[in-house]
């Protein structure tokens, strides 16, 4: 699943030790886009956090799990970031600065004068 919105908060690390071993994780407070934005809690695990080092501000598309357990009764929902991406930085898409120095022309400016038509339909 995919989640965009702003990271309204970022809380501290947390860490701890389990039967497992070491553990780490960081919650982030996300505000979705739209007519009524929504608050949601995700959390981040393990050497994650070190890898996106998120800002409170920041624009953000993020790939989530959501899983509940239950636990005495009661039914406990984490959603888990496992991707995340910020928008508004560098992208994969070339800029139209780097399209224009490529050597490519310019489309609106291409003109062709030949009265025959090369096509074979």
């Amino acid at each position: 699943m995919e989640l965009s919105g702003k990271v309204f908060q970022v809380n501290p690390e947390i860490n701890g030790t389990g039967r497992n071993g070491q553990w780490r994780k960081q919650e982030i407070i996300l505000e979705t886009q739209g007519t009524y934005p929504k608050k949601v809690c995700l959390t981040i695990w393990g050497d994650s956090i070190d890898q996106f080092k998120l800002k409170a501000g920041e624009e953000v598309n993020a790939s989530i799990d959501i899983e509940s357990r239950e636990y005495n009764g009661r039914w406990y929902t984490d959603v888990k970031a496992w991707k995340i991406e910020k928008q508004g930085g560098a992208s994969n898409a070339p800029s139209a600065a780097a399209t224009q120095k490529s050597g490519a022309p310019d489309v609106t400016t291409f003109d062709d004068n030949s009265s025959e038509d090369i096509l074979p339909f």
